[in-house]
């Protein structure tokens, strides 16, 4: 009995010793990024808008005049990559149909809206918009992402 009572508080103390104690600051993690998206515009002389949200875009060509929703499906091409350093970590070429943006990132959520039929825009997007402090994949934590993205229709 006693050794399975210092077996558990071994465990016990094991698993504490686990734990993170760094709570994770959104908002200094948003200036971060906001930083980099800046530097990275500038250093490759983009210019680009500031959504309210903090997602920066740049319309290549707009599209139609109507617009989708994150409700609509979508069809898109595109190519997704780090920005810390070119990775592709994503692409699609032939058109890719999303069924509802709602289930996507935020920070397509409210770019692909900004573009119609036809139109084409790339987003630079801060991590508190894409997968946050979290591993995706080949998407490290809090990474910063650039999608180039082509919306072929949406219904």
């Amino acid at each position: 009995m006693k050794r399975y009572l210092l077996f558990f508080c071994v465990a016990i103390a094991a698993m504490s010793a686990c734990k993170k104690s760094d709570k994770f600051d959104a908002a200094a993690q948003a200036k971060l990024d906001d930083a980099q998206i800046v530097k990275y515009l500038a250093d490759s002389s983009i210019t680009a808008t500031k959504d309210e949200s903090g997602l920066y875009y740049q319309i290549i060509t707009p599209g139609a005049a109507v617009k989708p929703t994150t409700s609509n499906g979508i069809f898109i091409t595109y190519e997704g990559k780090l920005m810390t350093n070119g990775t592709v970590f994503d692409s699609k070429t032939t058109p890719y149909y999303f069924p509802s943006m709602d289930g996507l990132i935020q920070g397509w959520q409210i770019g692909v809206p900004k573009i119609g039929k036809g139109g084409r825009i790339k987003l630079f997007i801060p991590s508190g918009l894409a997968y946050k402090n979290n591993d995706t994949g080949s998407i490290p934590a809090n990474s910063v992402l650039i999608f180039d993205i082509t919306l072929v229709n949406f219904n």
